[in-house]
């Protein structure tokens, strides 16, 4: 499994000028979050958990960004003096990455590659470097890149306009040990000269990807991915019994206590209407999932064995009233950067493998706290956000498509 990923984020964004401020390229805001948020997360869901972000022109924005809007992330920053060209900044990373293969992206480019099915082969073919290739017709800003069979690289082509053809997208698997010990020049182009100059050693391969792809360098394609990215739910009809329904418990399902723990079931409370609530959403969804930080036992607050009596009453409860509860996940660590705890995306990573069939496009998160709408945006669902506990949260939020007083009022809405 891959885990730790590379960022180039240095870009000027010279050809965007007309349609953004003089930030780089990779903070073009789209929906007013820059671009780079968008590749954060779909890497995260993918199961990176570590990241690199390789800086230059204007780092300040995107450490700036990167402490405020992702506190809980796992990452390190190098910031470039001088340019030193796409090969330079991946060299330098790579002298800092923590494992023997890492996967490199441009953060002007998303590309919704398969993480898993791209390092396995990856893998499978003992490649020093792999790139991931997209299929397209009527290319002009592109090259076409040739492979044989088994996906080694044969060739490049230059840029000019053909029908179709296999692409560079930007992604790549690279094998850190062999890169480095070809002792490569402190400044040199990634593309030409390692990728063009080296092919012919037969160490290099190629993988079909047919995810989405975009690259925002020209204002065309950032104005398609303002179009392409836009995933507000924009009317609660449209929810049918192909969705799934995601829950945090305290605030939402159960009374909140302020600086205190749920330790034992004499102190689980249900939230008024919330019983009512469940019977209406069960009817709704097609599974209903909650996802729980439980701190108070990383903390020896309680044990897990508490924990899961808790748990019991609360499912028991719901279950005599009608309701339902198809999987309850959880997090017991009390590290803010662990995968698992919310807002980092873990629970829903496991989510989704555990239930192959969820559509996060087609999932909803409820919670209480911004950090819960943090969770549902970054694994790509839709964010109703209760005030419960947090009655004056400003809204609209770009984190939030709904707002209500409590669940029970948003399965009303539902019904209505």
């Amino acid at each position: 499994m891959i885990r730790e990923a590379i960022i180039l984020a240095g870009g000027l964004g010279t050809r965007l000028r007309e349609v953004m401020t003089d930030v780089p390229k990779s903070m073009a805001p789209v929906h007013g979050r820059p671009f780079l948020g968008f590749i954060i997360d779909y890497l995260r869901m993918q199961g990176i958990e570590q990241f690199i972000f390789s800086l230059g022109y204007k780092a300040e924005y995107i450490k700036e960004y990167l402490a405020g809007y992702y506190p809980t992330l796992a990452y390190q920053s190098i910031i470039e003096n001088e340019p030193l060209g796409t090969g330079g900044a991946i060299q330098n990373s790579l002298n800092e990455a923590s494992e023997q293969d890492v996967l490199v992206m441009n953060g002007d480019t998303l590309f919704k590659i398969n993480c898993t099915s791209f390092f396995d082969f990856h893998k499978d073919r003992s490649s020093e470097c792999t790139l991931a290739l997209k299929p397209l017709q009527n290319i002009e800003r592109y090259g076409l890149v040739q492979i044989d069979a088994k996906g080694c690289i044969l060739s490049f082509t230059e840029k000019k306009f053909y029908e179709q053809g296999l692409i560079n997208g930007g992604v790549y698997i690279i094998n850190k040990a062999s890169f480095l010990k070809r002792n490569l020049p402190e400044k040199f182009s990634f593309e030409k000269d390692y990728l063009e100059c080296l092919t012919g050693e037969g160490k290099f391969y190629g993988l079909i990807q047919n995810g989405y792809f975009i690259d925002i360098g020209i204002p065309a394609d950032f104005k398609k991915a303002s179009s392409d990215l836009l995933n507000n739910l924009t009317d609660l009809k449209n929810i049918d019994g192909e969705w799934t329904l995601f829950l945090d418990r305290d605030g939402v399902i159960n009374n909140e206590l302020p600086g205190n723990y749920v330790v034992n079931p004499d102190l689980f409370v249900f939230s008024p209407g919330v019983l009512k609530a469940f019977a209406i959403l069960k009817e709704q969804f097609k599974r209903i999932i909650v996802v729980s930080n439980q701190r108070g036992v990383g903390k020896g607050l309680m044990s897990l064995s508490d924990l899961q009596k808790v748990h019991t009453k609360m499912q028991e409860e719901i279950r005599e009233n009608g309701g339902r509860i198809d999987k309850l996940y959880y997090c017991t660590d009390t590290d803010d950067r662990c995968f698992q705890r919310k807002p980092n995306p873990g629970m829903a990573v496991q989510a989704i493998k555990d239930f192959l069939d969820i559509d996060l496009a087609k999932s909803i998160m409820v919670g209480n706290k911004a950090g819960d709408m943090r969770f549902g945006r970054s694994a790509g669902m839709h964010t109703v956000f209760v005030k419960t506990t947090n009655p004056d949260q400003p809204f609209p939020h770009p984190d939030i498509d709904y707002c209500f007083e409590s669940l029970l009022e948003f399965a009303q809405a539902l019904e209505s």
